[in-house]
């Protein structure tokens, strides 16, 4: 199921028309409230969010779905304004996964959903990734430091991830904004440092292994 949040009667009823003649369930509203309320009942494995709302804007509606455990690692991706680098950055931030400029065609709606569904498919791999005081389950999709459980949003995990699988490896933030986010962001690339001070704060006394290479970029270290 696909929640496509959109204030504009037309353009949402298009999303919806659009996505279920390409083959996926979908349902709109028009505001924050009718989505959280929709929330409650269903969980959606996508939402694609309008970032100008009439209650609560996008962004805002972003922050509170990662800040929930229950709804951190569902995929967002924002519609913004057509030339509004601003609010490109901060879905980006805030832990958008792709986003959308507004006016779209409908096939490129559908073709950077199925992108991202992709991306976020539950990965098949029976392995346990171990880096200090760092477990990380790619079955469960879990991060323990120190035994203790961690949660975080689904770019952080795969920060995480991308890191933990090539250890000592240097990464720089244009490859992580393209291993991680899929996308080619010709922009500033401080959301990969966003990210990773939050994932450093969840990660605490363990956070440790992450490595700020000067100029450069992050590495976890190899023999961590």
């Amino acid at each position: 199921m696909i929640y496509c949040v959109e204030d504009d009667a037309s353009i949402r009823e298009i999303e919806i028309y659009t996505l279920h003649s390409t083959g996926f369930d979908a349902e709109g509203f028009a505001d924050g409230k009718a989505f959280f309320d929709a929330l409650e009942k269903q969980r959606p494995t996508l939402v694609i969010l309008d970032v100008m709302l009439p209650d609560e804007d996008g962004l805002s509606i972003l922050k509170r779905l990662r800040a929930s455990a229950k709804t951190a690692d569902i995929p967002v991706i924002m519609a913004t304004a057509k030339g509004s680098e601003f609010d490109k950055i901060q879905a980006l931030d805030i832990g958008a996964d792709d986003y959308l400029v507004k006016p779209f065609g409908m096939m490129e709606m559908v073709s950077r959903v199925r992108a991202v569904l992709r991306r976020t498919a539950p990965r098949q791999e029976n392995r346990i990734l171990k880096a200090g005081k760092i477990v990380v389950n790619l079955d469960e999709h879990t991060v323990t430091a120190g035994g203790e459980r961690v949660i975080l949003t689904l770019k952080e995990f795969e920060l995480l991830r991308v890191m933990m699988e090539h250890k000592g490896m240097v990464f720089n933030r244009d490859r992580l904004l393209t291993d991680v986010w899929g996308v080619d962001y010709f922009g500033e690339t401080r959301t990969v440092d966003m990210h990773i001070k939050n994932l450093r704060q969840k990660l605490g006394s363990a956070a440790d292994i992450i490595e700020t290479v000067r100029g450069v970029g992050y590495r976890i270290e190899a023999d961590s």
